[in-house]
């Protein structure tokens, strides 16, 4: 797992959850494999635009905060699965209530996108 060069300080709850799931695509694959998606392959397709590497890389940071448990069964080609673990599961009101705000707040985040792509105006010239 990469170390940072900074020493972090974790004096309060929100330090402790930012490091569990603060990273890109964690609180998503969260959720992901809460809904039933557990293969990495299944992963990799529900989050197109991550890379395998950083998915293997936050789904080992999971697996080493005890949120989720990878499960490799003996077969040939070996077969790979994650599930949340109990402790994983506690985290699903926070993730559940980010997932509610976000779907609350989608409308006026697409107005922003689009405003966002929108030309700007020409400036008045002088």
């Amino acid at each position: 797992m990469y170390e940072k060069k900074i020493p972090k300080s974790f004096e309060c709850g929100m330090a402790v959850l930012m490091e569990i799931i603060g990273g890109k695509w964690k609180s998503y694959m969260v959720f992901l494999i809460h809904k039933g998606v557990r293969r990495p392959s299944e992963l990799q397709r529900a989050v197109p635009s991550a890379s395998r590497r950083v998915l293997n890389l936050q789904l080992r940071e999971l697996e080493f905060h005890g949120i989720v448990k990878r499960v490799i069964y003996p077969e040939a080609p070996p077969r790979v699965e994650y599930f949340l673990t109990e402790f994983g599961t506690s985290l699903m009101p926070v993730v559940t209530a980010m997932d509610n705000w976000g779907t609350g707040y989608l409308g006026a985040f697409k107005a922003l996108m689009e405003k966002k792509q929108a030309p700007a105006p020409a400036a008045a010239m002088q």
